[in-house]
């Protein structure tokens, strides 16, 4: 970020004695990006002059009074538990049943799969080595995610079979055996995110359900995307747990560990939308207030 300010200020000539508060606020009405991040702009910069304030080269912080832009909440795309079945099902039906292309389909499938299933985040799946699953165990071990981050969860009996299954095959043909990856593409090398991205979007299609990313007020609704499989993931088990009438933040913790987050309170942002109609009420709430305005 402070990068692309020292090329800012080179690209427009701009010396010392130019960074005044008009000069931010200029700066700050000309970035057209989302207004949170505009304000993490804002906020490092600010931290830039108090640090060269504290080093006596400025007498004031000339963006202590520059106000931060309005901000805006953002409300991902749910997959419903039907829905999520339904593109899993896409997926495994896209799968070509040639030799030569079988188990790399297979190995795709596995990623959205697992992605889906214990909420993990695109890359995850498609780093696991072979050694980080553990048969015996129904385990696999995460390792340096986003945080630098390592955990170590429990799979699904339904996706372990499966991964069962896959490896065996892979064993049987000789295809890729010898590739380090538990999942493996074509030469022993792993996935690369983008093959997984256009076979999840295809079955977004397939299914019937893309929608465009939408701005309403102070709002932004996202749309589908593969990151939204995690974000589905924690809200449906949030969702199960109050349907057998428990208390969603008393599993919050182990979820939050499940899930590799730093603080259970960031699982907490979940209960801001409990279930997939929520999202849809929301829609229709923010343009209904629109309209009144």
């Amino acid at each position: 970020m402070l990068l692309d300010f020292d090329r800012y200020l080179q690209k427009h000539a701009v010396d010392q004695s130019q960074l005044t508060p008009a000069f931010f606020l200029k700066l700050r009405a000309g970035i057209h990006e989302d207004p949170n991040t505009v304000n993490r702009v804002l906020s490092g910069l600010r931290a830039l002059f108090a640090f060269l304030v504290r080093q006596g080269l400025y007498t004031q912080n000339p963006l202590d009074d520059i106000p931060a832009r309005g901000q805006r909440y953002f409300v991902p795309f749910v997959f419903t538990m039907p829905q999520t079945d339904q593109l899993l099902q896409a997926v495994c039906q896209s799968i070509r049943h040639q030799p030569r292309y079988f188990l790399f389909d297979v190995a795709l499938y596995l990623s959205i799969l697992l992605m889906a299933r214990c909420g993990m985040r695109i890359n995850e799946p498609l780093r696991l080595r072979r050694d980080h699953y553990r048969p015996d165990k129904g385990t696999v071990y995460i390792e340096k995610t986003k945080f630098r981050k390592d955990r170590l969860i429990p799979l699904p009996k339904a996706v372990q079979k499966q991964l069962d299954d896959y490896l065996r095959l892979r064993q049987l043909f000789g295809a890729n055996n010898q590739s380090p990856y538990l999942l493996a593409s074509k030469k022993q090398r792993g996935f690369h995110q983008n093959q997984v991205r256009y076979i999840f979007h295809r079955a977004v299609d397939a299914i019937g359900i893309r929608q465009k990313r939408q701005i309403i007020g102070d709002m932004t609704f996202g749309k589908p995307v593969p990151h939204s499989l995690r974000h589905s993931f924690a809200i449906n088990t949030l969702t199960q747990i109050k349907a057998r009438s428990q208390n969603p933040q008393h599993a919050l913790p182990v979820l939050a560990a499940y899930m590799g987050h730093r603080k259970y309170q960031y699982t907490g942002a979940y209960l801001k939308v409990n279930h997939a109609a929520d999202r849809s009420g929301l829609i229709e709430f923010a343009k209904s207030q629109l309209d009144v305005i």
